[in-house]
C-alpha cells in the first residue's frame, strides 16, 4: 500500500497550538494549494486543505509560520468519520504531516509573502546566517578527462 502526500501552499490563517488531555502537542490549519491547470480564460483555482501536525511538527509551525507563509508539508492522507449538529454522517478527509518545512524567502519580512521569522524569541546560535559560498573560484573545479574511467 502507499499513502504518500506532498503539498505546497499558503496557510490561510495563524496556526494555534492546542494540547490533548495528556499533554501531546497538536495544531490543524488549513493551506491554499493552487492547481495544476487554468481554463482559457479563467483565473487559477486553489484547493483548500486541511493539515494536522502533532508533537514537536506542531510546535515548530506555530512558532515560525503564520497566516500567508508559504509551507510545504509531507505526510499521509487520513479519513475519519462524524456525526454534524443535525445528526447527519459525515466523511473528514486531513493530511497527517509527518515532515513540514519552510518553502519560501528568508527575507522580506511582510506577512503573505512567503518570508518567516520566529513568533517568539529564536536562540542566537539557531539564527545564524547560513554561510556564503559566492567567494569561489574556477580552480576550486577540476577537469575531468572523458577518456579515462570515472572514479565512482
Amino acid at each position: 500500500m502507499l499513502n504518500v502526500v506532498a503539498l505546497m501552499g499558503r496557510l490561510v490563517a495563524d496556526p494555534e497550538l492546542r494540547h490533548t488531555p495528556q499533554g501531546v502537542s497538536v495544531t490543524t490549519f488549513t493551506i491554499a494549494v493552487d492547481r495544476s491547470f487554468v481554463r482559457q480564460g479563467e483565473q487559477r483555482q486553489a484547493d483548500f486543505i486541511d493539515i494536522v501536525c502533532w508533537r514537536s511538527s506542531a510546535e515548530f509551525v506555530c512558532k515560525y509560520f503564520q497566516k500567508g507563509s508559504l509551507i510545504a508539508v509531507n505526510g499521509s492522507i487520513q479519513t475519519r468519520t462524524y456525526q454534524d449538529k443535525n445528526g447527519n454522517n459525515r466523511k473528514a478527509f486531513e493530511i497527517v504531516a509527518d515532515n513540514v518545512h519552510f518553502a519560501g524567502s528568508k527575507t522580506g519580512g511582510n506577512p503573505g509573502t512567503g518570508s518567516y521569522a520566529p513568533r517568539q524569541e529564536v536562540p542566537r546560535e539557531m539564527a545564524q546566517e547560513a554561510p556564503s559560498y559566492s567567494a569561489g573560484s574556477n580552480e576550486d573545479f577540476a577537469v575531468i578527462d572523458d577518456g579515462e574511467d570515472l572514479p565512482f
